[in-house]
């Protein structure tokens, strides 16, 4: 399937590696505009050359995903200077803990509710308010299996994860029929966030995945390209779990 999405303007949380630098590198290949946002400069700089010469253009502006006013900026700025906003990817995340449930601090709680969780409905309110309650568009949010299944270690990650499913499933609802709005719950996929996880035992955590490796970005990237796009145009609050079976099984991994 050859996905168009030539006219289309997105705007990508976390839009300097990893997963959302993917997703933003698919939607420029298929001819979309994409801003990218993220915390430092360097890195969203580094990022926008990459894409370069593409179908789609590329441009770039420092947000803090947990701040309102920063998401309204950076939408304004979207259409600015691409005249527009259809798509937007919320994707980024944070995991600053690790350990058992009852032993998390509030201060920890609350960073990760708000990058994880809130920023979801921060920048979904800009993105309404830019275009899409007029024009309509598609939503994309980045949850993971963790917000399915449980697992040890990353309890209170997950637990935002399992609201960022809720919350796709709810504002599918409140924003239909203007706004499809869906999500991606990946495995464990070999990106920086992750790197904990996968670095030293590669190979043995593959064998444990029904399909015998780790995910990649693209894997994601090509799922939320179709999601995004008029060929998804039936499709709403719906959550895609793209992990290589991990949850066929009685344990989850981590994404």
């Amino acid at each position: 399937m050859d996905i168009r999405m030539d006219g289309k303007v997105a705007l990508v949380t976390g839009g300097s590696r990893g997963i959302g630098l993917g997703i933003a590198q698919r939607l420029c290949e298929s001819g979309a505009d994409v801003l990218l946002v993220s915390r430092k400069a360097d890195g969203l700089e580094q990022a926008a050359s990459t894409l370069q010469g593409l179908d789609g253009n590329v441009a770039w502006e420092v947000g803090h995903v947990a701040r309102a006013e920063d998401a309204v900026r950076a939408t304004n700025t979207c259409v600015e200077k691409f005249g527009r906003i259809d798509l937007l990817v919320n994707n980024a995340g944070t995991n600053p803990y690790m350990g058992p449930l009852l032993e998390i601090n509030d201060v920890l709680m609350a960073k990760t509710v708000e990058i994880n969780q809130s920023s979801i409905i921060h920048w979904a309110k800009a993105a309404w308010d830019a275009g899409l309650s007029e024009h309509g568009g598609s939503i994309l949010n980045i949850a993971s299996i963790g917000g399915l299944v449980p697992e040890p270690g990353i309890g209170w990650y997950n637990a935002t994860k399992a609201a960022v499913i809720h919350l796709t499933s709810q504002l599918s609802y409140e924003l239909a029929p203007k706004v499809r709005v869906n999500g991606i719950a990946p495995g464990l996929v070999k990106t920086e966030l992750a790197r904990a996880f996968w670095e030293s035992g590669e190979e043995r955590i593959a064998q444990q995945i029904p399909m015998k490796r780790l995910g990649v970005v693209d894997d994601i990237a090509t799922s939320a390209l179709f999601l995004l796009s008029d060929e998804a145009s039936w499709i709403t609050g719906q959550t895609l779990v793209v992990d290589g079976g991990t949850t066929t099984q009685s344990t989850g991994g981590v994404g």
